[in-house]
Order: C-alpha cells, then structure tokens, then sequence
C-alpha cells in the first residue's frame, strides 16, 4: 500500500483548509450538480473494463490534468484582479499525449488559454462547433472542465480527487497549473469596482492554504501524484523540487526554470532526477512527448507496485 507516513512530518492545515472552503463563493447549486454528474458519469464508463472505453479489455486509466493559471479576484463584482503567468500549452500538449497513451483525461483548465488537438489557439466557443470523432479514438475519454478563479480551481479539483478516489492506484493527478500562493479572502474583498480616487491601494493577501498533503492523505491516497515546480532562479529550483517531493509525499517533482521550460525540464524523484530534453533533431518536437513517456513508465510501475 502507498502510505503517506513515509514523508517528512507535515502537519496538514485542516482549519485554514476549511476556512477557505467555507468562506468560498459557491460554484452554485446547478453548476456543482452539473460538474459531479460529469465526472460521475465520464469515470464510470472509463472505469469498466467490459465497458465501451475500456482498452484491451481492461479499465482504462484516468489522468486529471490542470492547465493554466488562477486568478485571484480584488473584489466580489470582479473588475480587477491578480493573476498567474501560464499559456496552458504544457497541460494541453501533455493531455494529447496521454490520451495518445490510452488515458482518459479529466482536463482542468484555465478559460481562455491552450486547449488539446489546437494548442496554438485560445480557448474559443468556436472550436466547441467542432466535434471530436470517434475515429480519433478520443470520443468520450476527454472530459474538459473550465474554472477562472483560485476559488473554483480548488473546488472542483476537490470534487475531481474525490470522484477518481475509487480508481486507486489507476489515478493520476497531472497537476500543471500555475496556482496562485496568496489570495484575498472573499469576506475582505470590496463588494464594487476599488476606485482609483481612494489614492495608492495596499492590499494584504492571505497565503493559499497547501492542498497538495490533503489530495495525497484524504482525497485520493492512493492516486498517482506529480506536482510542478517552476522558478526563475536556477540556484533555488532543485533544492524546492526536492522540498516539494518530500513535504507533499509527491510520487514525481517536474522542475522547470521560465526561460528553459520549453527545452528540457528535470524530474524530481526518491531515486534522483531524470533530465527530459526536446529533441532538437526532430522539427515540432516538444518536450512534453518524452516527459509523458517517463510519467506514464513511472505511473506502470506504481500500479505494478500496489498489487
């Protein structure tokens, strides 16, 4: 069994975790209802392995990618706000290789930014015009589901863990999001627009309480986790990937610096790390294409491991 003991001590912050749930704007009853009955029916049919999706006939397994940043809205009616650098082009390249692999992908991700099979164009209600067919072999194992502010990234990422919770060791979590660190709670926001003739603005911003230890311990223990680390100081990177490993009880660790992310990425693990290059031989080559394939060996032998 994966167990959570062999980490460092970390003591998981279930007040400030609670805190934040509860003081949250709700997603609303309708859309929350919609989300769950999604995810319920989209990890059934993927779970069966006498079902329709299922590969070789066994269950597939089922991956949930983040992709994209969080914003952290200034006020309840939300004209301003802060947000976090991220494109969403690793999440959605990364998604297309694991559906590739033979995954289904519970796919979260930012409004307005890369979407799998057209990671070249903004998210646009166009392309939902276009359908996936069935001979591309991707037709009901791709469940996307959008989210803007931190608030809704971490609901209904809560409700994705505790929906694949009963794969076990067939989950993944694929968590490529840029998540904001500091939020404004919701009960300090202004109600209306700040207005700029109140003079300079000072803003005190709450740290987002760490939900990595909560996923691991409560939500889906027996998932599959890798987390990223991206910085822009070479000298700090590792030594955070490894912090992350360890404090989180990460299976795998991505570290990434801004200006060589798109190049080469190097994984964090217990054993040591793996540095994954693009293949600069090969034109269009990604670097996504050889990280999958490491991720998708590790996951094999974790999944070997648990039985």
């Amino acid at each position: 069994m994966d167990a959570i003991n062999g980490s460092e001590s970390f003591e998981i912050p279930y007040a400030d975790i609670k805190s934040f749930f509860d003081s949250a704007p709700s997603l609303g009853d309708a859309a929350e209802t919609k989300i769950k009955e999604e995810l319920e029916k989209f990890i059934r049919r993927n779970s069966s392995p006498s079902g329709k999706f299922a590969k070789n006939g066994t269950a597939r397994r089922v991956v949930c990618v983040t992709s994209g940043g969080t914003t952290v809205p200034l006020e309840q009616r939300c004209v301003r706000y802060i947000d976090n650098f991220s494109s969403g082009h690793r999440g959605a390249a990364s998604t297309e290789y694991f559906l590739k692999a033979g995954y289904a992908v519970v796919f979260l991700y930012r409004k307005g930014t890369c979407q799998p099979y057209c990671s070249s164009l903004p998210d646009d209600p166009l392309l939902e015009c276009f359908e996936v067919t069935s001979e591309s072999n991707i037709a009901g194992t791709l469940l996307k589901l959008p989210f803007t502010t931190i608030f809704e990234y971490l609901q209904i990422l809560q409700f994705i863990a505790l929906s694949m919770r009963s794969l076990g060791p067939n989950a993944m979590f694929y968590l490529a999001a840029a998540v904001s660190d500091f939020y404004v709670p919701w009960e300090s926001m202004a109600l209306h627009k700040i207005q700029s003739a109140s003079g300079p603005l000072d803003i005190r911003l709450a740290q987002v309480p760490k939900m990595l230890p909560v996923l691991r311990k409560d939500w889906a223990p027996m998932a599959f986790c890798i987390s990223f680390k991206l910085e822009t100081d070479t000298k700090i990177l590792l030594e955070k990937a490894n912090m992350a490993l360890k404090k989180y009880n990460m299976h795998l660790v991505v570290a990434n610096e801004l200006k060589t992310r798109k190049e080469e990425v190097i994984v964090v693990t217990k054993n040591g790390n793996i540095t994954i290059r693009r293949d600069m031989t090969q034109a269009g080559a990604d670097v996504e294409e050889p990280l999958v394939k490491l991720i998708v060996d590790s996951h094999s032998a974790y999944i070997s491991s648990q039985s």
